[in-house]
Protein backbone atom coordinates (compact mmCIF):
# COMPACT_ATOMS: atom_id res chain seq x y z
CA UNK A 1 0.00 0.00 0.00
CA UNK A 2 2.93 2.25 0.94
CA UNK A 3 4.72 1.34 -2.52
CA UNK A 4 1.41 2.00 -4.57
CA UNK A 5 1.42 5.34 -2.45
CA UNK A 6 4.84 6.28 -3.01
CA UNK A 7 4.70 5.81 -6.81
CA UNK A 8 1.35 7.84 -6.90
CA UNK A 9 3.16 10.66 -5.62
CA UNK A 10 6.12 10.48 -7.42
CA UNK A 11 4.41 10.46 -10.55
CA UNK A 12 2.35 13.43 -9.70
CA UNK A 13 5.69 15.57 -8.26
CA UNK A 14 7.73 14.44 -11.87
CA UNK A 15 3.70 15.73 -13.59
CA UNK A 16 3.80 18.66 -12.02
CA UNK A 17 7.25 19.69 -12.23
CA UNK A 18 6.96 18.45 -16.23
CA UNK A 19 4.04 21.06 -16.62
CA UNK A 20 5.71 23.86 -14.84
CA UNK A 21 8.97 23.37 -17.25
CA UNK A 22 6.98 23.28 -20.20
CA UNK A 23 4.81 26.58 -19.44
CA UNK A 24 7.89 28.60 -18.58
CA UNK A 25 9.20 27.90 -22.08
CA UNK A 26 5.78 28.67 -24.12
CA UNK A 27 4.91 31.49 -24.98
CA UNK A 28 1.46 33.86 -23.49
CA UNK A 29 0.49 36.55 -26.20
CA UNK A 30 -2.23 39.40 -25.67
CA UNK A 31 -3.08 41.46 -29.07
CA UNK A 32 -3.54 44.45 -28.23
CA UNK A 33 -4.42 45.65 -31.86
CA UNK A 34 -4.65 43.28 -34.69
CA UNK A 35 -5.97 45.62 -37.59
CA UNK A 36 -4.30 47.39 -40.59
CA UNK A 37 -6.84 50.19 -40.91
CA UNK A 38 -8.71 52.95 -40.17
CA UNK A 39 -9.83 52.34 -36.89
CA UNK A 40 -7.13 53.47 -34.51
CA UNK A 41 -8.35 52.08 -31.44
CA UNK A 42 -7.37 48.78 -32.93
CA UNK A 43 -4.24 48.67 -34.72
CA UNK A 44 -0.83 46.39 -34.92
CA UNK A 45 0.48 45.73 -31.23
CA UNK A 46 1.00 42.40 -29.77
CA UNK A 47 2.80 41.44 -26.12
CA UNK A 48 4.64 38.83 -25.91
CA UNK A 49 5.77 37.10 -22.24
CA UNK A 50 7.05 33.88 -21.31
CA UNK A 51 4.76 31.81 -19.86
CA UNK A 52 4.51 31.74 -16.18
CA UNK A 53 5.81 35.87 -16.16
CA UNK A 54 3.75 39.13 -17.04
CA UNK A 55 7.53 40.74 -18.15
CA UNK A 56 6.48 41.30 -21.84
CA UNK A 57 7.92 42.94 -25.12
CA UNK A 58 5.48 44.90 -27.59
CA UNK A 59 6.07 43.74 -30.91
CA UNK A 60 4.42 46.83 -32.99
CA UNK A 61 2.87 49.21 -30.82
CA UNK A 62 -0.02 50.80 -33.18
CA UNK A 63 -2.51 50.89 -30.51
CA UNK A 64 -1.89 50.66 -26.66
CA UNK A 65 -3.99 52.66 -24.50
CA UNK A 66 -7.28 51.05 -26.56
CA UNK A 67 -5.91 47.71 -25.91
CA UNK A 68 -4.68 47.42 -22.96
CA UNK A 69 -8.10 48.64 -21.14
CA UNK A 70 -9.75 45.19 -22.69
CA UNK A 71 -7.13 43.93 -20.52
CA UNK A 72 -6.98 45.77 -17.34
CA UNK A 73 -8.52 44.47 -13.96
CA UNK A 74 -8.96 40.93 -15.44
CA UNK A 75 -6.77 37.62 -15.56
CA UNK A 76 -3.57 38.46 -14.66
CA UNK A 77 -4.08 42.25 -14.47
CA UNK A 78 -6.71 42.01 -11.43
CA UNK A 79 -6.80 45.62 -9.89
CA UNK A 80 -4.43 46.77 -12.32
CA UNK A 81 -5.01 49.96 -14.54
CA UNK A 82 -4.31 50.46 -17.92
CA UNK A 83 -1.96 52.91 -17.12
CA UNK A 84 -0.17 50.38 -14.78
CA UNK A 85 0.49 47.60 -16.95
CA UNK A 86 1.94 50.06 -19.89
CA UNK A 87 4.50 51.46 -17.33
CA UNK A 88 5.64 48.10 -15.21
CA UNK A 89 4.48 45.18 -17.74
CA UNK A 90 5.84 46.22 -21.07
CA UNK A 91 9.73 45.85 -20.76
CA UNK A 92 10.81 47.24 -24.41
CA UNK A 93 9.32 47.88 -28.05
CA UNK A 94 9.94 46.32 -30.86
CA UNK A 95 9.03 48.11 -33.97
CA UNK A 96 8.71 46.85 -37.43
CA UNK A 97 8.86 49.54 -39.68
CA UNK A 98 7.84 53.45 -39.55
CA UNK A 99 4.49 53.42 -40.40
CA UNK A 100 1.93 55.18 -37.63
CA UNK A 101 -0.26 52.22 -37.96
CA UNK A 102 2.44 50.34 -36.59
CA UNK A 103 3.63 52.97 -34.04
CA UNK A 104 1.38 55.33 -33.63
CA UNK A 105 0.02 54.19 -30.07
CA UNK A 106 3.92 54.18 -29.05
CA UNK A 107 3.89 57.98 -29.75
CA UNK A 108 0.39 58.89 -28.20
CA UNK A 109 1.51 57.14 -25.21
CA UNK A 110 4.58 58.16 -24.32
CA UNK A 111 4.03 61.04 -21.98
CA UNK A 112 2.36 58.31 -19.76
CA UNK A 113 5.40 55.43 -19.76
CA UNK A 114 8.44 55.05 -17.48
CA UNK A 115 11.95 54.90 -18.74
CA UNK A 116 12.47 51.65 -21.92
CA UNK A 117 14.54 50.25 -24.80
CA UNK A 118 12.87 50.78 -28.28
CA UNK A 119 14.47 48.36 -30.58
CA UNK A 120 14.34 48.53 -34.43
CA UNK A 121 16.47 49.08 -37.65
CA UNK A 122 18.75 52.30 -37.77
CA UNK A 123 15.85 52.79 -40.69
CA UNK A 124 13.25 52.94 -38.34
CA UNK A 125 14.95 54.90 -35.58
CA UNK A 126 15.75 57.49 -37.66
CA UNK A 127 12.06 58.03 -38.78
CA UNK A 128 11.14 57.65 -34.82
CA UNK A 129 13.99 60.45 -34.40
CA UNK A 130 13.68 62.65 -37.22
CA UNK A 131 9.34 62.67 -37.75
CA UNK A 132 7.80 61.58 -34.67
CA UNK A 133 9.86 62.54 -31.58
CA UNK A 134 10.50 65.92 -32.34
CA UNK A 135 9.51 69.02 -30.78
CA UNK A 136 7.60 70.13 -34.43
CA UNK A 137 5.07 67.18 -34.29
CA UNK A 138 5.43 66.03 -30.46
CA UNK A 139 8.09 65.76 -27.22
CA UNK A 140 11.60 63.81 -27.81
CA UNK A 141 11.05 61.51 -25.39
CA UNK A 142 13.73 59.55 -27.42
CA UNK A 143 17.59 58.89 -26.91
CA UNK A 144 18.71 61.25 -29.57
CA UNK A 145 17.66 63.91 -32.09
CA UNK A 146 15.88 67.66 -31.01
CA UNK A 147 17.23 68.84 -28.24
CA UNK A 148 16.16 68.86 -24.89
CA UNK A 149 16.19 64.88 -25.00
CA UNK A 150 14.19 63.86 -22.77
CA UNK A 151 16.32 60.14 -22.95
CA UNK A 152 12.56 58.37 -21.69
CA UNK A 153 13.04 55.84 -24.84
CA UNK A 154 16.34 54.50 -25.45
CA UNK A 155 16.87 53.97 -29.29
CA UNK A 156 18.17 50.19 -29.85
CA UNK A 157 19.70 49.15 -33.46
CA UNK A 158 18.95 46.37 -34.64
CA UNK A 159 21.20 43.62 -36.71
CA UNK A 160 20.02 41.22 -39.30
CA UNK A 161 20.05 38.00 -37.66
CA UNK A 162 21.87 39.02 -34.56
CA UNK A 163 20.06 37.81 -31.55
CA UNK A 164 19.77 40.03 -28.82
CA UNK A 165 18.74 39.44 -24.84
CA UNK A 166 15.95 41.67 -23.86
CA UNK A 167 16.08 43.17 -20.22
CA UNK A 168 14.00 42.24 -17.12
CA UNK A 169 12.48 39.45 -19.51
CA UNK A 170 13.65 35.64 -20.29
CA UNK A 171 13.53 36.30 -24.13
CA UNK A 172 15.97 36.56 -26.88
CA UNK A 173 15.00 38.23 -30.12
CA UNK A 174 16.32 37.64 -33.67
CA UNK A 175 15.18 40.22 -36.51
CA UNK A 176 14.75 39.94 -40.04
CA UNK A 177 14.63 42.14 -43.12
CA UNK A 178 11.57 42.23 -45.15
CA UNK A 179 10.31 44.27 -48.49
CA UNK A 180 7.29 46.20 -47.66
CA UNK A 181 7.38 47.92 -51.91
CA UNK A 182 10.95 47.38 -52.22
CA UNK A 183 13.19 48.57 -51.21
CA UNK A 184 11.27 50.03 -48.01
CA UNK A 185 12.19 47.69 -45.25
CA UNK A 186 10.14 46.40 -43.08
CA UNK A 187 11.45 43.59 -40.42
CA UNK A 188 10.27 40.13 -38.67
CA UNK A 189 10.92 38.97 -34.68
CA UNK A 190 11.77 35.84 -34.03
CA UNK A 191 11.54 35.16 -30.69
CA UNK A 192 12.88 32.86 -28.29
CA UNK A 193 12.07 31.46 -24.58
CA UNK A 194 14.57 29.03 -24.06
CA UNK A 195 14.12 26.31 -26.57
CA UNK A 196 10.73 27.68 -27.65
CA UNK A 197 10.24 30.52 -31.36
CA UNK A 198 7.57 32.15 -32.01
CA UNK A 199 7.78 34.65 -35.29
CA UNK A 200 5.98 37.67 -35.61
CA UNK A 201 6.03 39.42 -39.33
CA UNK A 202 5.85 42.93 -40.33
CA UNK A 203 4.07 44.16 -43.34
CA UNK A 204 5.79 42.06 -46.25
CA UNK A 205 4.90 41.50 -49.65
CA UNK A 206 5.62 37.90 -51.81
CA UNK A 207 9.32 37.39 -52.94
CA UNK A 208 7.34 37.02 -56.32
CA UNK A 209 5.97 40.54 -55.96
CA UNK A 210 8.77 42.20 -54.37
CA UNK A 211 11.31 40.53 -56.67
CA UNK A 212 13.22 40.16 -53.45
CA UNK A 213 14.43 36.69 -51.54
CA UNK A 214 13.65 38.16 -48.29
CA UNK A 215 11.13 35.85 -46.97
CA UNK A 216 12.63 33.00 -48.72
CA UNK A 217 16.10 33.80 -46.45
CA UNK A 218 13.69 33.75 -43.32
CA UNK A 219 11.93 30.63 -43.93
CA UNK A 220 15.45 29.08 -44.83
CA UNK A 221 16.31 30.10 -40.96
CA UNK A 222 13.11 28.93 -39.66
CA UNK A 223 12.52 25.42 -41.15
CA UNK A 224 14.74 23.87 -39.46
CA UNK A 225 12.26 25.20 -35.72
CA UNK A 226 9.55 23.63 -37.81
CA UNK A 227 11.22 20.21 -38.17
CA UNK A 228 12.32 20.34 -34.76
CA UNK A 229 8.28 21.10 -33.18
CA UNK A 230 10.09 24.28 -32.25
CA UNK A 231 8.27 27.17 -33.43
CA UNK A 232 5.08 27.42 -32.04
CA UNK A 233 3.23 30.20 -34.05
CA UNK A 234 3.73 32.38 -36.67
CA UNK A 235 2.31 35.81 -36.78
CA UNK A 236 2.06 36.48 -40.53
CA UNK A 237 0.07 39.61 -42.29
CA UNK A 238 -2.94 39.25 -44.69
CA UNK A 239 -4.18 42.56 -45.63
CA UNK A 240 -6.57 42.60 -48.64
CA UNK A 241 -8.58 39.46 -50.35
CA UNK A 242 -7.52 37.79 -53.46
CA UNK A 243 -9.70 40.43 -55.58
CA UNK A 244 -6.74 43.07 -55.50
CA UNK A 245 -4.25 43.40 -58.06
CA UNK A 246 -0.75 42.73 -57.26
CA UNK A 247 0.03 46.25 -58.10
CA UNK A 248 -2.20 47.45 -55.84
CA UNK A 249 -1.09 45.22 -52.93
CA UNK A 250 2.09 48.01 -51.83
CA UNK A 251 4.25 45.52 -50.28
CA UNK A 252 1.06 43.27 -48.51
CA UNK A 253 -0.08 39.86 -49.06
CA UNK A 254 -3.56 38.07 -49.72
CA UNK A 255 -4.35 35.08 -49.42
CA UNK A 256 -3.09 33.58 -52.74
CA UNK A 257 0.21 35.25 -52.08
CA UNK A 258 0.22 33.64 -48.77
CA UNK A 259 -0.19 30.08 -49.47
CA UNK A 260 2.25 30.34 -52.20
CA UNK A 261 4.56 31.46 -49.37
CA UNK A 262 3.54 29.09 -46.74
CA UNK A 263 4.27 26.38 -49.81
CA UNK A 264 7.53 27.12 -49.48
CA UNK A 265 8.11 27.34 -46.08
CA UNK A 266 6.11 23.50 -45.72
CA UNK A 267 8.78 22.37 -48.47
CA UNK A 268 11.59 23.29 -46.41
CA UNK A 269 10.54 22.26 -43.56
CA UNK A 270 9.91 18.18 -44.81
CA UNK A 271 6.24 19.23 -44.96
CA UNK A 272 5.57 19.70 -41.05
CA UNK A 273 4.11 23.13 -41.01
CA UNK A 274 0.63 21.55 -39.90
CA UNK A 275 2.18 21.56 -35.91
CA UNK A 276 3.18 25.36 -36.23
CA UNK A 277 -0.24 27.58 -35.61
CA UNK A 278 -0.77 30.39 -38.17
CA UNK A 279 -2.26 33.87 -37.16
CA UNK A 280 -3.32 35.83 -39.84
CA UNK A 281 -2.57 39.54 -38.50
CA UNK A 282 -2.98 43.24 -40.14
CA UNK A 283 -6.18 42.43 -42.00
CA UNK A 284 -7.52 45.83 -43.91
CA UNK A 285 -10.63 47.26 -43.74
CA UNK A 286 -12.10 46.91 -47.36
CA UNK A 287 -15.47 45.75 -48.59
CA UNK A 288 -16.17 42.33 -47.15
CA UNK A 289 -12.48 41.79 -46.55
CA UNK A 290 -12.16 39.64 -43.02
CA UNK A 291 -15.01 37.60 -44.34
CA UNK A 292 -13.37 36.80 -48.04
CA UNK A 293 -9.78 36.47 -46.78
CA UNK A 294 -10.64 33.67 -44.35
CA UNK A 295 -12.66 31.84 -46.86
CA UNK A 296 -10.31 32.17 -49.39
CA UNK A 297 -7.90 31.21 -46.88
CA UNK A 298 -9.74 27.82 -46.20
CA UNK A 299 -10.12 26.95 -49.10
CA UNK A 300 -6.45 27.05 -50.77
CA UNK A 301 -5.47 25.42 -47.36
CA UNK A 302 -4.68 22.07 -49.08
CA UNK A 303 -1.79 21.02 -46.94
CA UNK A 304 -3.99 21.32 -43.79
CA UNK A 305 -2.37 24.10 -41.80
CA UNK A 306 -3.58 25.49 -38.67
CA UNK A 307 -5.07 29.02 -39.18
CA UNK A 308 -6.31 31.41 -36.55
CA UNK A 309 -7.60 34.78 -35.84
CA UNK A 310 -6.12 37.06 -33.00
CA UNK A 311 -8.31 38.94 -31.16
CA UNK A 312 -8.19 41.91 -29.64
CA UNK A 313 -7.61 41.43 -25.99
CA UNK A 314 -7.63 37.86 -25.98
CA UNK A 315 -4.98 35.91 -24.25
CA UNK A 316 -2.95 32.88 -27.01
CA UNK A 317 -1.33 30.62 -25.05
CA UNK A 318 1.33 28.73 -26.78
CA UNK A 319 2.94 25.37 -25.15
Amino acid sequence: MKRTYFIGLLFCILSITTNAQNAKQGFKVIPLGIKGGLDESNLSAYLVAANGTDNYICLDAGTISAGLQKIANTGDFLKTSAEEIQRKNIKAYFISHGHLDHLAGLILNSPNDLPKPIYAFPSVIDVLKNHYFTWKSWANFGSEGDKPILNKYTYQSLNTQKEIEVPATTLSVSTFSLSHVNPYESSAFLVRNDKNYLLYLGDTGADSVEKSNKLGLLWITVAPLIKNKQLSSIFIEVSFDNSVPEKSLFGHLTPKLLMQELNRLNVLSGRNLKNTKIYITHIKPCSNCEQNIKKQIADGNNIGLQFFYPEQGKTIVLN
